[in-house]
């Protein structure tokens, strides 16, 4: 399949590519890979879904056709299994207020691109709507109870029932039902989302831009609003939540009218919904395919839940907040930060992009500079290999430079990983730069994620940031 990207690059751009990479994807299934040729940079997207695709395709071009800021579709194969879209960087906004997200204070740069994607939100739900066809949407035209239903037996089924709390079924269906009447009283003929986060929206020349949105379909304003502000991991105090709010219901106001007042009591219940649309979505990605960034967003999101607990919303659904409240006041759940296991991240990059940001809030760890081993990119017959390929490999094995540099890294890293095991402790960062991330720190990073998950047993989640390569080591069990 990734033969027919090259020969739709060819047939878009009339050469083939001249490199070819595949990048990290988080929950999705669809596999994403750059192409890159003399001249152009375009994405690549295999997909399983051939009604999902459609839905994209379809999607993409009437939103470009509306003047909104997405990527557009440059070439679809016959089947529209695959096809090639813009290339707009890798500046995701998730990135982009990492600073802001780890200490929870935004700096007035971070907030100004915070504002900017509210107000295009607003825009996106209603000028996007104009003209839409929501049966070429996938799996559902629309917001309606089936689509409800699913997310909240979503989050019985994958998240609820996996924790061990005893509940009666009966009644919290129930309550299901009044949380699902409530969410379908405003009927609305604006464009939702329905998986808006910063991790969706790229920056291009200072602008926010908007990926991944073949989930959407006809539905409230409200859904998104709460799916962005409330992500897991995005840490926004409840001061930042209120202005964003308000810069996004006065661009709404150029659309239709606002009640404010009314728009925050509605609200609420959509961020009770999506909280637990998103448990559920950590559940199955986390508990079942064992994919480790879901359960590390499973605190925060029970985090921004024990808050909404706290708050009045609730009280329309008592029976379904004593089932929550007993639920985040769960031991594993309480004493999940003490008991988590250390995760190593090993980077390799290039210095001319500067040091990798530290996500977990520690500020980084190690940094080994591998300028001073002799470069293989110096020679063109290493141009287009990297560390991982074997005449890379064999190149720095038999200079030796590497080798003595590496043991003596392997040192140093490991009394600390020894140590922050006994001490309990829950991130390690090891980053590897050399001039172009590229060969030397490739290499190394690899040798080093295999040499502490053979000593020591640990998750060691491995990034090859200038090659948008991610792998993990899982954790040897006991």
């Amino acid at each position: 399949m990734t033969q027919s990207l090259s020969q739709l690059f060819k047939q878009a751009t009339q050469e083939l590519p001249i490199e070819q990479i595949e990048l990290a994807a988080s929950g999705s299934n669809r596999r994403y890979f750059r192409l890159k040729g003399a001249h152009q940079s375009l994405i690549g997207v295999i997909g399983t879904s051939q009604e999902e695709n459609s839905a994209f395709l379809y999607m993409s071009r009437h939103f470009a056709k509306q003047g909104l800021n997405v990527p557009r579709v440059i070439i679809a194969s016959e089947d529209k299994m695959c096809y090639l879209q813009e290339d707009l960087g890798d500046t995701l906004l998730f990135d982009y207020i990492a600073d802001g997200r780890k200490t929870g204070v935004f700096c007035e740069g971070e907030k100004k691109m915070l504002r900017k994607t509210m107000r295009a939100l607003a825009q996106f739900q209603v000028e996007g709507a104009k003209g839409f066809d929501f049966r070429e949407c996938y799996p559902q035209p629309e917001f309606n109870e089936r689509s409800i239903k699913w997310d909240l037996n979503y989050f019985k089924y994958c998240f609820l029932k996996a924790t061990g709390l005893d509940f009666q079924e009966d009644r919290l269906e129930n309550e299901f039902d009044r949380l699902a009447n409530i969410l379908l009283q405003e009927k609305s003929d604006t464009f939702m989302y329905r998986d808006f986060q910063s991790r969706n929206v790229m920056i291009v020349d200072d602008k926010p831009y908007f990926i991944d949105f073949q989930g959407g379909r006809r539905g409230p304003v409200y859904y998104d609003v709460a799916s962005f502000l409330w992500q897991a991991k995005a840490n926004y105090k409840h001061e930042l939540r209120h202005e964003l709010i308000g810069v996004y219901l006065d661009e709404l106001s150029k659309y239709k009218p606002v009640n404010k007042d009314e728009f925050m009591h509605t609200l609420q219940h959509y961020v009770l919904f999506r909280l637990l649309q998103v448990l559920g979505a950590y559940g199955f990605r986390g508990y079942f395919e064992k994919k480790p960034h879901f359960l590390q967003s499973i605190p925060a999101a029970l985090d921004n839940l024990r808050q909404l607990l706290k708050g009045d919303s609730v009280n329309e659904y008592p029976y379904l907040a004593e089932v929550l409240r007993n639920m985040t006041e769960l031991k594993q759940f309480k004493e999940a930060n003490v008991r988590k296991p250390l995760v190593v991240k090993v980077f390799s990059f290039s210095y001319k992009k500067g040091i990798p940001n530290d996500d977990s809030g520690n500020g980084g760890g190690f940094v080994f500079d591998c300028r001073a081993v002799n470069n293989p990119g110096k020679y063109e017959r290493y141009t287009f290999f990297t560390g991982l390929d074997e005449p890379v490999i064999k190149f720095l094995e038999d200079d030796g430079e590497i080798l003595p540099f590496l043991e003596n890294a392997y040192n140093l890293v490991d009394a600390s990983v020894k140590r922050y095991i006994d001490r309990g402790f829950r991130n390690l960062m090891v980053s590897f730069g050399c001039t172009g991330g590229q060969h030397r720190s490739v290499y190394a990073a690899e040798k080093m994620a295999k040499h502490i998950n053979d000593k020591f047993g640990v998750e060691v989640q491995l990034i090859h940031r200038e090659q948008n390569i991610e792998t993990s080591l899982p954790a040897r069990a006991e």
